[in-house]
């Protein structure tokens, strides 16, 4: 069965501000969604990738497919109002091309996640029908009811964060969204597929992430995320040196 990963660029970035949308944003010389493309590409188990993007930054982004060859692109595709919508945009241009496939839900403002996670959510899906990336809940966890007042501490050792790459086979997920699109249209309530597949009666299984794996979000998530790149990049040159010096 066909690997595939739907990435979802279809947003402006409103939080971030400014008149690129976030995931055009340099870091390192190169554009945000041309490092989380590049790790799909490198991938050897993703057979395709599909994306859904700013309808006006659609010939910009193959531009810079091409210039970095990227050559498992299937689709480049506009999105649609919300993350949800392109999501299930992004199913239906796939259901174009294959009957089922383990499709790969992830965020194209996060280019961070590891080789590793992205085959072991894949290995999860094949053996349990559904993945979602985690990360333990390494703070403590707070609920307040009102916004202004402590009202519970739940446990800590049962509350993760959720990430991406969320993981199912096609037809489950493109199933649930057209009963959610009939029921519930505006997605209301509905933040990422885990939450969809959930309320339509599946329990995905928990995948542990790699915990720099972050969204792009704010401006300070661009900050960090800089942070993030530049040390994966000393990293590989220490390797690099190592190996050349033994």
């Amino acid at each position: 069965m066909k690997k595939i990963a739907v990435i979802f660029a279809g947003g402006m970035g409103q939080r971030m501000g400014g008149e690129i949308p976030k995931q055009f944003l340099k870091v390192c010389g190169k554009e945000i969604i041309v490092h989380t493309l590049e790790l799909f590409e490198e991938n050897k188990e993703i057979d395709g990738i599909y994306v859904a993007c700013v309808s006006e930054w659609i010939d910009y982004l193959n531009k810079l497919i091409k210039h970095y060859s990227i050559n498992k692109i299937k689709r480049v595709f506009a999105g649609g109002p919300t993350g949800q919508d392109s999501i299930f945009i992004g199913l239906s241009e796939v259901k174009k091309d294959y009957e089922n496939a383990i499709v790969l839900i992830h965020d194209g403002v996060r280019p961070l996640v590891s080789q590793k996670t992205i085959s072991t959510c894949i290995d999860t899906v094949e053996t349990y029908g559904s993945a979602v990336t985690v990360t333990p809940c390494y703070e403590t966890p707070i609920k307040s009811d009102d916004g202004f007042i402590v009202s519970e501490i739940p446990s800590r050792q049962t509350m993760y964060t959720a990430q991406a790459p969320q993981c199912f086979f096609l037809n489950d997920l493109y199933e649930a969204h057209l009963k959610e699109r009939k029921e519930n249209p505006n997605y209301d309530g509905i933040v990422d597929s885990c939450g969809l597949m959930l309320k339509n009666g599946v329990k995905s299984h928990l995948v542990e992430g790699n915990r720099g794996n972050i969204k792009v979000t704010t401006f300070e998530d661009y900050c960090t995320l800089i942070g993030n790149l530049n040390v994966r990049d000393y990293q590989t040159f220490i390797n690099l040196k190592s190996n050349v010096d033994s």
